[in-house]
C-alpha cells in the first residue's frame, strides 16, 4: 500500500502539471490565479524533491524533460480521475437536494406545516427552504423553484397558478373579554389592525358598509406578524385564509362574519423551464397541488 506521506506537495504538483500542459510559466500562473515567481518556485521545490530536472531551462524559454513529460502525463490522468469523481459528487448532490424559496409569511404558515409530508415521502431527498420577500434570481442564487404571491407575470419562467387566497376579518375569542362583533357594523367600534398594501376597504365594500380606511393604531409590513398580533388579542384583523387557518383551526382566532372577498394576488409556483426535468421538483410540484386540493376554502 502506497504511503501518501512521501506525496510531494499537491500545490507543487498542481503547478508543475500546468506548466507542463502549457510549457510555460506564465499561463500556468494565470491559469492557477498565482504570480509567475510561485509557479517557477513551486516547480522548482518539487525539482529538488524529487531530485530530478523536470524542465530544462534557457534563459526566460523552458522546455520540458523526457522524465518531466512521463510524470506529467501520470499526474494528467491521476487529477482527471479526481476531477471527474469530484463532478460526480457534485451531480449527486443536486440531485439529492431541492431548494425551494417562498414568501415568508407563507412558508411559516401555510408550507412549513405541511413539508413534513413531502419528506416522508422523499427521504432520501435534502429540501431547502428559503424565506424572502425579494424576487430571486434563480441561477445565481441556485434555487429550484419559487412560490410567489402576485399577478403570474413571471418573464422566463415557467409559471403555474398554484391557488387564489380571500381575506376576511378574524380575532382571538378573547379579544374585548370574548365580546366579539356580531355585526359588520360594530367593526368601527375597534381596533382594526392593518398590514401595508392590504386595505379593509374592499371587504367594508363586499360588507355594504361605507367606512374609511382604517388610520392609526397598528400596521404591518408582514402579514404573517398580523395575524400573530390578532391571535394575541391586540385587535381585529383583516387576514389571508392561507395564513390564518393555522390560528382557526387551534382555536387561536376565530373568523368574524361569512363574507370573504378575492385577493387581487394569487399564489404561483415558477421555476426555469429546465428546472421541470428534475425528478425531485417534478415531485415537489406534484406534492405541492396535492396539498392544495386538501386545504379547506375559504
Amino acid at each position: 500500500m502506497a504511503d501518501f506521506r512521501r506525496l510531494p506537495n499537491l500545490a507543487a504538483l498542481r503547478a508543475f502539471e500546468a506548466a507542463a500542459r502549457h510549457g510555460n510559466f506564465s499561463r500556468a500562473a494565470e491559469e492557477i490565479h498565482v504570480t509567475h515567481g510561485a509557479i517557477s518556485h513551486q516547480v522548482r521545490a518539487l525539482e529538488e524533491e524529487l531530485g530530478v530536472a523536470l524542465f530544462a531551462r534557457h534563459g526566460k524559454r523552458i522546455a520540458i524533460t523526457p522524465d518531466g513529460e512521463h510524470f506529467a502525463a501520470v499526474l494528467r490522468k491521476a487529477m482527471t480521475e479526481i476531477a471527474g469523481a469530484a463532478e460526480a459528487l457534485q451531480v449527486n448532490a443536486k440531485q439529492t437536494r431541492l431548494t425551494v424559496t417562498s414568501l415568508s409569511s407563507f412558508a411559516a404558515r401555510w408550507l412549513s406545516p405541511r413539508l413534513g409530508r413531502f419528506i416522508e415521502q422523499h427521504p432520501g431527498l435534502e429540501v431547502m427552504l428559503q424565506s424572502s420577500n425579494q424576487l430571486t434570481d434563480f441561477v445565481r442564487e441556485s434555487v429550484d423553484l419559487g412560490i410567489r404571491f402576485g399577478h403570474g407575470n413571471y418573464q422566463g419562467l415557467t409559471v403555474e397558478k398554484i391557488m387564489d387566497d380571500y381575506y376576511y376579518p378574524v380575532a382571538s375569542p378573547r379579544f374585548n373579554r370574548g365580546k366579539l362583533p356580531r355585526t359588520p357594523q360594530k367593526l368601527a367600534q375597534h381596533p382594526l389592525l392593518r398590514c401595508v398594501m392590504e386595505p379593509w376597504t374592499p371587504w367594508f365594500r363586499a360588507a355594504g358598509l361605507d367606512l374609511l380606511e382604517p388610520t392609526g393604531g397598528l400596521v404591518f409590513q408582514d402579514s404573517s406578524m398580523l395575524v400573530r398580533a390578532a391571535a394575541e388579542g391586540h385587535g381585529i384583523a383583516l387576514a389571508r385564509h392561507s395564513l390564518a387557518m393555522m390560528e382557526i383551526a387551534s382555536g387561536e382566532l376565530v373568523r368574524l362574519f361569512d363574507i370573504a372577498i378575492r385577493c387581487p394576488q394569487s399564489y404561483y409556483l415558477v421555476c426555469p423551464p429546465e428546472a421541470m426535468q428534475k425528478p425531485q421538483v417534478r415531485a415537489f410540484r406534484d406534492w405541492l397541488f396535492d396539498e392544495v386540493a386538501k386545504t379547506p376554502r375559504a
